[in-house]
């Protein structure tokens, strides 16, 4: 038995399991909160994605605006006219939290926030972020802008898989970049996300807090191979977002495991072939199956492989084959295709009339 989830206080939360999606607990997911610096995940999974896809480098020098030095909040301190590094503004973003460093990038990026925002909004979109919405870069107030802790997880999970040599970034505890103007010494400012100093198997994510939006913390810890992310919104102080956090990632923790159940491309059977060159073709999954499941359920899995008796050649290498189901306690957890691994060429002329006799007198008397 799993006992329930721990009791929080915050507004809204979620734990999902970051391989397979799982959702473990939640509260109020799907409600829509205001997201304060939790918009930057967004802002960083943009950047991210045009890292990615070569049409910008981690060395281009990204000019700073009159906006973005003016932007108010917390700040990693560029200044007008400065050209910095678009890496540093990674950080700036990432670690700092920095407002004036989103609007940079998104300035560089997009050529205004609100193009931006548009940015924003069409990927929250392709994610399947349908309770989100964006109008800046920052998480700065706007009573228009809102998301929920289902959508952050989202969107958190995308980024992990996606990118996980950025990814590692939001581990970093600490940034330096700039110079006092009064005392000429260097800039450093901690990661705001606490939990990188308190359980060494958290590895990010984003802090957040405004007056509206209360605070807010998406964390992500993985352990023994299991990664879990953590969403919390609307917590009363940072101590509590960090204490309801850990909270939930010790349950997701103690009491659900994510095991690997079959690989994409292992064998899983061989099924006779009529008409065929080969008399067999091998069957497998085109892609992994990951499952997330109550700890120490996984001998109790039973799978189920169903595939027609009437396979005739000729048969493509991916072609659907039959079905995979595996059940738990009569509840079915997994269901995918079964597809053909090898290719199967159709037989000479002799054998598929010889075939198409006893498909014949076997149909007839089964």
């Amino acid at each position: 038995m799993i006992p329930a989830p721990p009791q929080l206080q915050a507004s809204g939360w979620i734990l999902m399991d970051a391989a397979t999606g799982m959702v473990l607990a939640e509260h109020n997911a799907d409600e829509r909160l205001p997201p304060a610096s939790l918009v930057k995940i967004m802002t960083d999974f943009i950047l991210a994605e045009e890292l990615a896809a070569g049409r910008v480098s981690l060395d281009d020098e990204v000019p700073i605006s009159e906006k973005a030095w003016r932007t108010g909040g917390s700040k990693m301190f560029v200044h007008v006219g400065d050209r910095v590094r678009l890496e540093d503004l990674a950080r700036g973003i990432i670690i700092q939290s920095g407002n004036d460093a989103s609007v940079a990038v998104a300035e560089f990026l997009a050529g205004s926030e609100d193009a931006f925002a548009q940015m924003m909004n069409s990927q929250a979109e392709v994610l399947g972020m349908t309770n989100t919405y964006y109008t800046n870069s920052t998480g700065w107030p706007d009573p228009d802008m809102h998301t929920s802790a289902r959508d952050q997880a989202l969107l958190t999970k995308r980024l992990i898989q996606d990118h996980p040599e950025h990814y590692a970034i939001y581990a970093e505890r600490e940034f330096t970049y700039g110079r006092d103007f009064q005392t000429g010494q260097p800039i450093t400012q901690r990661n705001r996300n606490s939990l990188l100093w308190m359980d060494q198997t958290v590895d990010g994510v984003k802090t957040g807090h405004t007056e509206a939006a209360g605070y807010c913390l998406v964390a992500s810890s993985q352990r023994d191979g299991m990664r879990l992310i953590s969403v919390i919104m609307g917590a009363e102080s940072t101590r509590a977002r960090a204490r309801e956090s850990q909270a939930l990632l010790r349950y997701g923790f103690r009491f659900f495991e994510t095991r690997n159940l079959y690989a994409g491309g292992q064998q899983l059977e061989r099924s006779a072939v009529w008409k065929g060159r080969d008399d067999e073709v091998v069957v497998g999954l085109e892609d992994d199956v990951v499952l997330t499941l109550p700890r120490g359920r996984y001998d109790d899995l039973r799978a189920t492989i169903t595939l027609d008796p009437w396979l005739t050649a000729p048969i493509a290498t991916g072609a659907r084959l039959g079905t995979l189901n595996v059940v738990l306690d009569d509840e079915e957890v997994y269901s995918g295709a079964l597809i053909a691994l090898t290719a199967v060429e159709a037989a000479g002329i002799f054998k598929r009339i010889w075939h198409s006799l006893q498909m014949f007198f076997t149909r007839l008397f089964s």
